[in-house]
């Protein structure tokens, strides 16, 4: 691939593009127990996409349905989806919404972005690389530590949960349309 700078310029590059779930992964981990045992989390329900338009101005959204959320043990899973933590119900979606992206160097990008946890919204800046997949497809790696009492995100009994969680994505999007 040609330099990022380079792929963001190409006219070529410019369009719509759409993530592509089942081949992209979205994650969180928190400390618990004190900090001896994480505790690890996959959303398996999101979708979005973004769009390049002028040389290098990049915009876009994730939703995660924040219901999705899974850990391997249902009963925690039900317990993070309730009022304590995520209010799944109440506030279904947690929104990633880029506003812009400045290159670093060949495959790096900062993205500046808001995050929406219940119903606040917070920016966010993802140092994100960047790759090719093979068939015009590319895939954005990123992840950024957030403070999950800034979003009302709350239910910690007893140092049970730190208040750093750490949200990973390995998102490819494909591009759809011109």
């Amino acid at each position: 691939m040609a330099s990022l700078s380079e792929f963001l310029s190409d006219p070529a590059s410019a369009g719509t593009w759409t993530v592509v779930a089942d081949q992209s992964t979205i994650t969180v981990k928190a400390k618990s127990m004190w900090g001896v045992m994480p505790v690890k989390g996959r959303f398996t329900e999101f979708s979005g996409g973004g769009e390049i338009t002028a040389p290098q101005t990049v915009s876009g959204q994730l939703d995660i349905k924040a219901a999705s959320l899974r850990t391997g043990i249902r009963k925690r899973d039900t317990h993070l989806h309730s009022g304590d933590f995520f209010e799944a119900e109440k506030f279904p979606d947690i929104s990633v919404v880029v506003t812009g992206a400045d290159p670093v160097d060949a495959d790096t990008i900062d993205l500046h972005a808001q995050l929406t946890i219940r119903g606040t919204t917070k920016p966010v800046d993802l140092k994100s690389k960047v790759t090719p997949v093979g068939d015009g497809a590319m895939r954005v790696t990123t992840q950024g530590t957030v403070n999950r009492q800034d979003f009302g995100v709350d239910g910690n009994m007893m140092g049970m949960i730190g208040d750093n969680a750490t949200i990973s994505g390995d998102v490819v999007f494909r591009r759809t349309g011109a």
